[in-house]
Formats: C-alpha cells, structure tokens, sequence
C-alpha cells in the first residue's frame, strides 16, 4: 500500500507554480523550501542586512559557524549569491539529541541587489561568523550632479 506525502504534493504543486510565473516573466524567490532547515519552513540563511552610501553598498551576514573555506559569492549585475555549508556537531550521533535546534548543512542565497554592482572590485570579509561583503556601484548606478544654468 502506498502512503500519500501530503508536504511533497504541496511543494511539488508551488514549483509548478512557480514555473508558470516565471513562464511569464516574473522571477520568483523561494518561499517555501526545506533545504537547510530539514523539517522546518526555512526562511533565507544567512541573515542579511544591506545598506548602501553613495559610492557602495554593504552587505552583512551572519554565519556563525560556517566553514570559511566552503564560502563563494558570485555577483552578476545587480544579484549577490552567497554559497557554503555549515558542519553539524561530529561527535554527538543523531538519536542522543533531545533537542536539535541549529540547523547545519549546504545553503545557497541568493539577494537582489536595488543597483548594478562593479563585480571587478568586490571585496569580502569573514570575521567571528560575519560576513562582510563591500559591493561598489557601477558607474551608471551612481548618482550624478547636474548643473542648472540660469538664464
């Protein structure tokens, strides 16, 4: 007798959704995927903020525990990809836990940036579990001042 996975009909129903959208055009972002946070609705990893000056915008991530030689970021016009995996306690074998809240595994994010981005100049940090991305803005992204002659 087969057993009906009613969470799988559920995701298999959004990626077909999905794919219509985009079908006409709309990029749709995750929202309901399970990859990193198994059993859980997982919500985007790693935490984010992006602030922006003039001349850069800044991008910080919170990875405590992620393996810093596992870390790639990938930038391509006005999108940021942060990629790496997080390792799980070794020592403790999975049914002595009675409660297991910090999730470990692979996690891929991607973030769309609000302007294009000079990817030959981006500059990244990690230190005690934050990343720090320094993104400087294309040219054409940057503001310009415009002289108003008077007449």
């Amino acid at each position: 007798m087969a057993t009906w996975d009613s969470w799988r009909e559920f995701d298999e129903l959004r990626r077909e959704i999905d794919r219509a959208f985009e079908d006409f055009g709309f990029q749709m972002e995750p929202s309901f995927r399970a990859a990193f946070l198994p059993g859980r609705f997982a919500r985007g990893y790693p935490l984010v903020n992006v602030h922006e000056d003039r001349d850069h915008l800044y991008v910080e991530a919170m990875a405590p525990g992620v393996d810093p030689d596992s870390l790639k970021l990938t930038v391509v016009h006005n999108s940021l990809t942060i990629s790496g995996e997080k390792k799980g306690p070794t020592a403790v074998k999975p049914e002595s836990f009675h409660r297991e809240e910090r999730a470990a595994g692979k996690f891929v994010r991607s973030i769309t940036l609000p302007v294009e981005i000079d990817d030959q100049n981006v500059k990244a940090e990690f230190k005690n579990g934050l990343l720090l991305v320094t993104l400087p803005k294309a040219e054409k992204a940057k503001p310009k001042q415009i002289s108003v002659q008077v007449s």
